[in-house]
Order: structure tokens, then C-alpha cells, then sequence
């Protein structure tokens, strides 16, 4: 059966989210749809809001979701009516050599959902009945959402769902950078460039591999005061025209062993390379412009033989890795509570984009 569901809609560039009643349509084959309990506010929202994700518009936002299956469509295996699930934004073929090998984020299909599900259609409508897209297959900024079985993972019950939802995106981006590209190893240092939500969970990424030292470094004082409560032991205050490689290098002796870029800035990016000690790693976590773009010395390639690397979503598995960042939480060794830094009303929508745009949150999310 259809249903009717409010969603935050971003109808035009630069402009405000708009809150719409949208008709979510029944599940097709291999598709479930989701009674969503939580949506998490993220950048990469608000990227697509102001053109740095080019996604063809109208768009229903949201993919770090989580709710309760409602209904199951044809050929759906392994899951059912009232299960709690979690959302995940990437597509995965499943035959391609990067999904064979583990490595689903690299999935060379993943054009077949950017905005609509794998089969090219949606299942979301506007009042006037016209089609509406969602956010990399998505669209779970909403009430009610259909999604391709890919498309969600289950997790245990017994995990609140506001919480649960954050590892759709921010956490296990963040966390997985840690365990899963950088493979940051005990006693080594680390320095991590924005403070976001992204950011702080390379910080407690990085405290739970057991890091010996952690730097903060952003722009606000109020975030570098969060990112100590998630494990940074200093903090660095980052203002525009410094040389923060040069800082970094003086504040660790050297260099740190590792460098997370996490907002999404090629000079940044460079800073971050150039900071890092011989045989260090910088890794770019956050999503620059389409033109920004990063330079390196090239001599320091073989001299220096310092890496510089991205990572997509952690470099996850998302079957593995939810329930691994859920597990963390559930042993008190991950912090989901403290992330929650404000709820919103999906009327609230438009407020949350503002708030998170000038920097007001660790993260925001809406609660249905």
C-alpha cells in the first residue's frame, strides 16, 4: 500500500529545505519499505543542497537512518516485517571485482543510485503526482522510505534507534577511517582537521585503536571543547593564513604518524601531507568541490615515502562494520549519546540545515 510521509525536499540550489507531504509508494521486488525513527543531519546533506554532490533535483534528503521494516517486497530474503534496520547509501552489485574482493564502497556500479533506486525508478511522489528523487537511494529524510534490500542493514533490537542511526553515515565514515584505511596502530599520534561530526569520530576511532596522542584542530573553540569529551588530548586552534603544517610539526617533534582531513579542502589536504612524518599517512575523509584539487612536492614521494590516500565511508562492509560500531557502543567503548548535540521535529528541517551549516552541532537529528 502507498503512504502518505512528510520529507525535508531540496527543491532548489542554496535555498532553504522545504518540509512536503510526498506519497511513498508500496515495495517492488527485492525492496523493502521503512518506518523511519531517526535521521541524522550530515554535510553530505547539505552538499547536495548547495551543488558540491551534484544530484538532479527534487531530491528527498537523508541516508543515516534507522527505523522498523513495515513491509517486504518479492525475492526479499532475510528480512521481515519489524525489523529494526539501519540505512546505507552505497550500491552494491555484488559481482564486480571491488565487491568480490570486500571493498562494496568502490562498487563500479554505483551511478545505478545516486538519486533513484538500483533500477532507475523511485518510489516517491509529490502532491501533483510527479516524481520525486532521494539521496544515493535513499531518501530516508522522511516518515516512510522504500529502499532496495542493499540498501538496509538489520541490526539488534535492543539498540535505540536515534542511536543506531548514526552509523549510517558520520560514525562508521569517521571510525572506519581509523580500523579500516589508516589501520592506526597503538602508541602513534594522530592529528585530525575538522572537528565535525566526521571528525570527532576519527577522534574516538582513534582513542579506542589506542592512540597515545590526539589533535583537535579546527576553527571554532567549540568544537575543539567536544572533541576533547571524545578522546583528543590537545587541541589546536586553526586560523586562516597559518601554516598548519608547520604547526602540527612543531606542537608533535616532527610530524604526527597520521593526518585525517576530515572537511573537505584540497590546501587542507595538502597540509595535512605536508605535516605528517616520513613514512606517514595523511588520509582525506572529507568530500572537496569537483575543481578544488590537492599539490605535493613530488620529490617527497620516494624521499619521504609518506602516503596520502582517501577513504569512502570508512572503507566499510556495511554488514560488518554497523553491527561492529554497534557493538563498540553497546560495550561503552563508543560514544553515540554524546554526538546528539540537539533533536528536531521534521517541521524543524529547514533549522537543522542552518544549525548544521554554522557549525552549532556535533550532530543533529531528526526524530519522527
Amino acid at each position: 500500500m502507498s503512504r502518505q510521509a512528510r520529507a525535508a525536499i531540496c527543491r532548489e540550489l542554496n535555498r532553504p529545505v522545504v518540509v512536503e507531504e510526498i506519497t511513498v509508494d508500496p515495495p517492488k521486488a527485492g525492496e523493502v519499505t521503512v518506518k523511519l525513527a531517526a535521521c541524522g543531519v550530515c554535510h553530505s546533506d547539505l552538499s547536495a543542497t548547495n551543488g558540491t554532490l551534484a544530484m538532479q533535483l527534487p531530491l528527498v534528503l537523508g541516508h543515516e537512518a534507522a527505523g522498523e521494516v513495515i513491509e517486504v517486497g518479492p525475492g526479499v530474503d532475510g528480512l521481515k516485517e519489524g525489523d529494526h534496520v539501519v540505512s546505507s547509501f552505497i550500491y552494491m552489485c555484488g559481482e564486480c571485482r571491488f565487491c568480490v574482493g570486500g571493498r562494496p564502497v568502490l562498487c563500479i556500479e554505483q551511478g545505478k543510485a545516486i538519486t533513484t533506486l538500483p533500477d532507475g525508478t523511485v518510489r516517491t511522489r509529490d502532491a501533483r503526482g510527479q516524481p520525486v528523487n532521494v539521496f544515493s537511494g535513499c531518501g530516508v529524510m522522511a516518515e516512510y522510505a522504500t529502499l532496495h534490500k542493499d540498501n538496509v542493514v538489520k541490526i539488534d533490537r535492543k539498540i535505540p534507534l536515534d542511536r543506531a542511526a548514526l552509523v549510517g553515515c558520520a560514525v562508521t565514515t569517521g571510525v572506519g577511517a581509523v580500523f579500516n584505511t589508516a589501520r592506526v596502530i597503538p602508541g602513534s599520534s594522530v592529528a585530525v582537521i575538522g572537528c565535525g561530526g566526521v571528525g570527532l569520530n576519527v577522534i574516538q576511532g582513534a582513542r579506542i585503536a589506542g592512540a597515545e596522542r590526539i589533535i583537535a584542530i579546527d576553527a571554532l573553540e567549540a568544537k575543539l571543547d567536544m572533541a576533547k569529551q571524545f578522546g583528543a588530548t590537545d587541541t589546536l586552534l586553526f586560523k586562516v593564513g597559518e601554516d598548519l603544517a608547520k604547526g602540527l610539526k612543531k606542537l608533535t617533534g616532527g610530524g604526527p604518524d597520521y593526518a585525517f582531513e576530515c572537511v573537505g579542502n584540497g590546501e587542507l589536504a595538502a597540509a595535512a601531507y605536508r605535516a605528517i612524518r616520513r613514512g606517514g599517512m595523511a588520509v582525506v575523509v572529507g568530500v572537496a568541490k569537483p575543481g578544488d584539487s590537492t599539490a605535493v612536492r613530488t620529490m617527497t614521494l620516494p624521499f619521504e615515502e609518506k602516503t596520502l590516500t582517501g577513504s569512502y565511508f570508512g572503507s566499510c562492509v556495511p554488514r560488518i562494520d554497523f553491527p561492529r560500531m554497534l557493538g563498540l557502543y553497546m560495550s561503552g567503548r563508543l560514544k553515540l549519546d554524546e554526538l546528539i548535540t540537539r533533536r528536531y521535529s521534521i517541521g524543524e528541517a529547514p533549522q537543522a540545515f542552518a544549525d548544521l551549516e554554522s557549525g552549532r552541532n556535533a550532530r543533529g537529528i531528526i526524530v519522527f
